[in-house]
């Protein structure tokens, strides 16, 4: 079965967010969905503002990530959540 490597974007409602919490639960809710975090990084914006980029791996098998996105725009202090990135990876 294929693995999908997905990266999500994660806007803070700004920037008095604390990055750091939201970071924390990205990845424990990722987790809990099936996905094996590869990278957690910070990614400046503009104006202060600075996005969390989340990239994991999972089984193709799931299937549709949008419930994911909802799970993860309902972290305290997230304002939107984006699919950034999604490929195919084999093996």
């Amino acid at each position: 079965m294929a693995k999908v490597i997905v990266t999500m974007k994660l806007m803070p409602t700004g920037p008095e967010a604390d990055l750091d919490q939201i970071s924390k639960e990205a990845e424990k809710i990722i987790s809990d969905f099936g996905g094996k975090i590869m990278e957690n990084t910070k990614q400046p914006i503009g104006f202060g503002i600075v996005a969390v980029m989340v990239k994991f791996n999972m089984d193709e098998s799931k299937g549709d990530v949008e419930p994911l996105e909802k799970l993860l725009g309902a972290v305290e202090g997230v304002e939107s959540v984006e699919v950034a990135a999604i490929s195919r990876a084999f093996g």
